[in-house]
């Protein structure tokens, strides 16, 4: 009995103390703690390099440049299927799933191109993915160029970035700091008001049973 009587006090303090903190210290401390962890996920995160080739759909003489934007287009959405991937998996020496994985293509409804952009922790890897690729992706296009009148050129060729595309430590340490400071605003916005400590004051008078005017007279 007594020790979870000493409990409830205990925790009854620690409320106490907590309510008298002024509204700025939630929102201060959300601040840092959500920049504390932002940072450090930007430090212990790996980097992420990007590179991009591109390629460009030329018609032959019995096409047109409409038909070369149509197949462009198509080209793009089939880049990353196995068939075309086998050996680009060879020349940049990862699995095809890796590649599935790590390379996205991109194409325009302005221009017959294709965009073939790699990600890794490495830049020359990112950017002999890049290569390996488009590279696939032309020999791919050539097998059927009698069909389609249509035939793929490489554009330019991916280059090994020279810094990372991801995020650096100062930069997830600010939208960690943001993100703790909304939270914190919101939990101000939701906290409850502080209950309103009244001493011990006088007991309301009961008021008596009102007496009857001389019963409405003398009876």
């Amino acid at each position: 009995m007594t020790e979870n009587t000493t409990r409830q006090h205990g925790r009854s303090r620690r409320l106490a103390r907590v309510r008298t903190l002024p509204p700025w210290s939630l929102l201060a401390a959300g601040v840092v703690t959500g920049g504390l962890l932002g940072a450090a996920y930007g430090a212990l995160h790996p980097p992420v390099y990007t590179a991009t080739a591109y390629v460009v759909a030329v018609p032959t003489e019995k096409s047109d440049p409409a038909s070369a934007l149509g197949f462009a287009q198509a080209y793009g959405r089939v880049a990353t299927q196995l068939a075309v991937l086998g050996d680009a998996q060879v020349w940049a020496g990862v699995p095809a799933a890796t590649l599935q994985r790590d390379v996205q293509t991109a194409t325009s409804p302005d221009a017959p191109m294709v965009a073939v952009t790699a990600s890794s922790d490495r830049a020359d890897v990112a950017a002999d993915m890049a290569n390996a690729v488009s590279r696939a992706l032309t020999q791919y296009a050539a097998h059927s160029q009698g069909a389609t009148n249509v035939r793929l050129q490489q554009f330019a060729r991916a280059v090994e970035p020279s810094g990372p595309s991801s995020a650096s430590p100062a930069v997830t340490g600010l939208v960690g700091a943001s993100a703790g400071g909304l939270l914190g605003g919101l939990v101000l916005l939701v906290r409850p008001g502080r209950a309103r400590e009244e001493g011990p004051g006088r007991p309301a008078a009961v008021p008596g049973p009102a007496v009857a005017a001389d019963a409405h007279g003398a009876l």
